[in-house]
């Protein structure tokens, strides 16, 4: 079991360019895992975990419905944002400035072949960085993601999630709203969730900005302890 994870932050980033080099590393860790059981070879898989920024963009998933984008293309330009259907679960999220994107692109054969657990343990990681800000966060059932004032009527989401798996390699992730431009929410249904408001780390702390290299390192020192991992 190869437990190291390479470490990437490709600062501000398109969205289509940093889905296919996603790509480009998930379809690489298949074909060594195709190749290891066609020719019963032995190599290593690598696992990857990559931060990133976004410009302005909202992206649907497969079981996601347009009607959710609550714009067209014409007022998508006007707010220098663009849309693209993507191959992860979930339905539509936006990613921006100011929002930590992480892809984590595991072999899951390094760590335990179970999704569920994947994404508990994501949602965990983020929780745990949160309450070192003093903020309870937990999960809301049946929704993926973490949550502020879950079961009462200011329920908030703060971080989004949705992935994909294929031979227990993962890939796309989580989102969370750290100095994010929350006006950017008001142009979807988020998640498709009409009833919950979305939130970020610096409206709840009450600060114009929050450090994102903190913040990152939180969630990187949560990663390591709760998969194990070591990042190089």
């Amino acid at each position: 079991m190869n437990k190291e994870v390479i470490l990437q932050d490709l600062g501000l980033k398109d969205y289509k360019e940093t889905w296919e080099y996603q790509e480009q590393i998930f379809k690489e860790t298949l074909d060594i895992k195709i190749k290891n059981r066609r020719e019963d070879a032995q190599l290593v898989t690598p696992n990857h975990f990559l931060f990133v920024e976004h410009p302005h963009v909202y992206t649907l998933g497969k079981s996601g419905d347009m009607q959710n984008l609550l714009v067209d293309e014409k007022q998508l330009k006007e707010k220098n944002a663009t849309f693209y259907k993507i191959n992860r679960g979930g339905d539509i999220t936006y990613h921006g400035p100011g929002q930590i994107v992480g892809y984590p692109i595991l072999d899951l054969d390094n760590f335990f072949t179970d999704i569920h657990k994947y994404l508990r343990l994501l949602e965990e990681m983020v929780i745990l960085t949160l309450h070192e800000y003093g903020l309870k966060a937990e999960r809301s059932k049946g929704e993926t993601g973490v949550w502020l004032d879950v079961g009462t009527p200011f329920a908030r989401k703060i971080c989004a999630m949705g992935v994909r798996a294929s031979r227990w390699v993962t890939m796309h992730g989580f989102a969370l709203n750290v100095n994010t431009d929350l006006g950017y929410f008001d142009l979807m249904i988020p998640c498709g969730i009409k009833d919950k408001a979305v939130t970020s780390l610096n409206v709840e702390l009450g600060q114009k900005e929050v450090s994102m290299e903190e913040v990152k390192e939180k969630l990187l020192k949560h990663f390591k302890v709760l998969f194990e991992a070591e990042l190089k």
